[in-house]
């Protein structure tokens, strides 16, 4: 009995090379059009899990986790020296659809750098900033501003501790001339005293003492 042979429907070739182009699972290093390039774990040809990208026109660098093609979970970023071309790490902490958020630590230039909570890639909530001069303000922040209840600490011990709005003293507040020996207590409005009280406060320990001490009322 004779057989008849059907000849067999062949795949364009296009259906396999569209096979080979799908991102998914750990891929070696992809390349942008512009240059860009990123080695990691893909889903749905988007980085998703581990991965690092580096930008070819900053020459900036993150590591850490992605989240349907945006940094989210926890990861660092670095830039290059301009003159050292060593790289500098700008920022490690947590992020979310691709912004800093939760608790992460930014290095500024100068030495500067914050410790503490972020919102939308501001820091916002509890943190702590050591700034150029010696001087640290830890407490509340909002929309990259001392916001809230705070204190700051200066570089020749002296302190504030009291309310803050939009970086700036306001509210009932402390102010401890520690160097003096005095306190004085009362309402800031926008950095400025408005009313109070001065009073001595560890004077005999104070460094530079005022010549008289403030009688008691």
């Amino acid at each position: 009995m004779p057989i008849v042979k059907y000849p067999r429907a062949t795949e364009p070739l296009w259906h396999e090379w569209d096979r080979k182009a799908q991102k998914c699972g750990l891929r070696h290093t992809v390349y942008a059009v512009n240059g860009d390039q990123y080695t990691g774990e893909w889903l749905d040809n988007l980085k998703h899990g581990k991965g690092t990208q580096v930008w070819k026109c900053t020459g900036a660098i993150y590591s850490g986790d992605w989240k349907f093609g945006k940094r989210d979970g926890y990861g660092s970023y670095s830039i290059p020296d301009p003159v050292t071309k060593e790289y500098k790490r700008v920022y490690i902490g947590w992020w979310k659809n691709d912004q800093k958020c939760g608790y992460g630590a930014t290095f500024y230039p100068g030495g500067e750098r914050y410790e503490g909570e972020w919102s939308g890639g501001l820091r916002s909530g509890w943190g702590r900033t050591y700034y150029r001069d010696g001087s640290i303000y830890e407490g509340q922040w909002l929309e990259d501003q001392p916001d809230g209840q705070g204190m700051l600490r200066l570089p020749n011990e002296n302190r504030y501790e009291g309310g803050w709005k939009e970086g700036k003293k306001h509210g009932p507040g402390k102010f401890f001339y520690l160097d003096k020996g005095q306190l004085f207590e009362g309402i800031w409005a926008a950095d400025i005293p408005k009313c109070g009280i001065l009073m001595d406060f560890g004077r005999d320990e104070a460094p530079a003492p005022t010549q008289y001490p403030i009688p008691k009322v």
